[in-house]
């Protein structure tokens, strides 16, 4: 046996504890790799099957624990560190933040089977001030429900390799190799989506100071002043509930399907508080392919508006000014619509 993979096999559940350990804890390194290599060892018995489980339950356990009672503690703060750390700009907050409230709870059977939100959403379930017996509860079934689905794949790779002698001493020779692949491959992936998503960004993005600019000159000339639309999730106002002057909030979703409400003859801007812009990066690039050309993310959000010390006010509740925004909007009461 090659002494990698006698190493490995010696330390299996220590290095399957370990480094899904400090996946889950918010560091971009893929245990896919890890958790498919071990499955194939447990075909040949070289190592257990519970054992692998147990490792990957007790690492998911203590770092989403820990995130959970930091999300309870600091909200916010605590999310956008973790965004900032994944390699998954588009799926980030406030895609997780969507998912909690549309499915609640169950939003953990599946979280961590997509980049980017595994880490998030035990904080966001911790913020939400979901009891911890029943976040325990899901995010367990969750954690197992991923785990056994990548050691399983494993298995059923080893159980084929077994029937080939030649294919199982070949597959023993180069298994540390073909390991070192799939890690740099699941890296590679998502460091292209990053930096492509990015470059998409930065040829989009409008900055704070021009945006000022643009309200005050709309504002000396009479003239109609840019769209705001302020994207930000209801978990986000908590810390600080103002808007940018003029915004209308209104969910992505909601303006995404409901495109017709944003005005034609003038510009419309759009902010999140994700790191890169990602929520209305995204947006923006999606209403462009719809047709809706005058469409830029702010560059920082809301934070970097505030941390340039441009006003903030408060969100005033008034009637809707048109029919379409009555029909996607009927349940919010602090809806504010600038006049279209």
């Amino acid at each position: 046996m090659p002494i990698a993979l006698a190493f490995f096999v010696h330390y299996a559940y220590l290095i399957v504890f370990l480094w899904v350990l400090v996946e889950q804890v918010g560091i971009p390194i893929p245990s896919v790799p890890v958790l498919l290599t071990a499955g194939t060892l447990s075909a040949t018995h070289t190592v257990s099957h519970l054992y692998v489980v147990i490792s990957v339950l007790f690492a998911c356990l203590i770092a989403d624990t820990i995130w959970f009672a930091l999300g309870r503690r600091f909200g916010n703060s605590v999310l956008k560190l973790l965004c900032r750390l994944s390699f998954e700009a588009s799926t980030c907050v406030s895609k997780t933040e969507g998912y909690f409230t549309r499915r609640g709870p169950v939003t953990l059977l599946f979280a961590k089977f997509v980049p980017g939100l595994s880490t998030v959403a035990a904080p966001i379930a911790g913020q939400t001030g979901m009891p911890y017996s029943r976040f325990l509860m899901w995010d367990l079934a969750g954690s197992l429900i991923w785990g056994e689905t990548f050691i399983l794949a494993g298995r059923f790779f080893g159980d084929v390799a077994k029937k080939s002698a030649p294919f199982l001493h070949w597959l023993g020779h180069f298994a540390f190799v073909i390991f070192v692949l799939m890690v740099l491959g699941f890296l590679g992936h998502r460091i292209w989506k990053q930096r492509k998503f990015l470059q998409q960004v930065r040829e989009l993005r409008l900055e704070p100071s021009e945006l000022k600019g643009m309200l005050d000159a709309a504002e000396a000339g009479g003239l109609k002043p840019p769209f705001i639309v302020d994207l930000r999730h209801p978990l986000d106002y908590l810390p600080d509930p103002r808007v940018l002057p003029g915004a209308l909030r209104i969910g992505p979703n909601e303006l995404k399907l409901h495109s017709e409400i944003i005005p034609r003859d003038r510009d419309v801007i759009l902010y999140c508080t994700c790191p890169s812009e990602e929520t209305s990066a995204k947006l923006a690039l999606q209403l462009h392919k719809m047709g809706v050309y005058r469409v830029r993310p702010l560059r920082g959000g809301f934070d970097g508006w505030k941390e340039a010390g441009y006003p903030l006010v408060d969100y005033v509740s008034e009637t809707p000014s048109s029919e379409v925004v009555q029909k996607i909007l009927p349940a919010n009461s602090n809806t504010a619509v600038p006049s279209m």
